[in-house]
């Protein structure tokens, strides 16, 4: 009985932290997404805001405000596409670390333009824009440089699979329509059979001993006038019956020959 109780105590502290483990589980998960999901909120809305500074202010700090947009915008596409494709492809791991390390410098010039934005001194401001501008530059220059190379290399690798596939595919359709090959591979023997026979007919022909003329058809002998012609080649069997004699459909037996072995038969007595 208690072996029983223990079995039921220790699969109910089993299912309680099993639990607890799942109900942890769906709780991270779900902050996850709510984290994301407000970062994406405050990034959407701080875009909207640096959309509306740069095209509402004139001068140095709408400048300011457009280089801040054009960096963040292009790190973040350059982010997003590099952790795409390196789920497929190890050696843009590579890339990313590198795009980690040219964050570093993006989020230090993101924190100074921000800084910048409440800037009251216009002179000063004007002054380190060339600086502002050539920075930013450079940075989106190299995040667009690994965006579009790992576009490109993924974009080969695509179409080097798709010429193999493609290749693959029509030697299938090859096999499976063999009867075509078979035909096509058979149609020049049979025209060029014909042409062939015709080149050797006069060949033959060439070759082939010329064969003796017939001989002439005898001639009739030559009869005197009133005289009823004779015939020229052989009589036939019907010519020769009529011409012979009549002769007895059954010849009379011949007398049988006597031999001297033979008794001649004895005369009956009278007596």
């Amino acid at each position: 009985m208690a072996e029983v109780i223990a079995v039921i105590a220790l699969l109910f502290v089993l299912f309680v932290a099993l639990g607890v483990f799942a109900t942890v589980k769906v709780v991270g998960a779900a902050k996850r997404s709510a984290d994301k999901h407000i970062t994406q909120a405050r990034r959407t809305v701080e875009d909207h805001t640096l959309k509306a500074k740069a095209l509402g202010r004139p001068g140095p700090a709408g400048e300011v405000a457009q280089l801040r947009l054009t960096l963040r915008t292009s790190m973040r596409a350059t982010q997003e596409a590099l952790e795409a494709l390196a789920v497929e492809d190890g050696s843009v791991k590579e890339s990313l670390a590198l795009f980690q390390r040219l964050s570093a410098h993006g989020h230090e010039l993101d924190a100074e333009l921000r800084r910048l934005e409440s800037e009251p001194d216009r002179a000063t401001l004007a002054a380190r824009l060339p600086d502002l501008r050539e920075r930013t530059e450079r940075i989106a220059h190299s995040a667009d440089s690994l965006r579009w190379a790992a576009r490109d290399r993924a974009r080969r690798f695509a179409d080097d699979d798709l010429d193999s596939l493609s290749t693959q595919i029509d030697m299938e359709a090859g096999a499976l329509r063999h009867w075509q090959t078979a035909e096509s591979e058979s149609s020049p023997t049979a025209s060029s059979a014909p042409s062939a026979r015709a080149a050797s007919e006069p060949a033959r022909a060439a070759e082939a001993p010329e064969r003796p003329a017939p001989p002439p058809w005898p001639e009739a002998p030559a009869t005197e006038p009133g005289t009823a012609p004779e015939q020229a080649w052989p009589d036939t069997p019907r010519t020769r019956q009529a011409e012979e004699p009549t002769r007895p459909a059954i010849s009379p037996a011949a007398p049988r020959p006597t031999y001297p072995w033979q008794k001649k038969p004895r005369p009956e007595s009278t007596t």
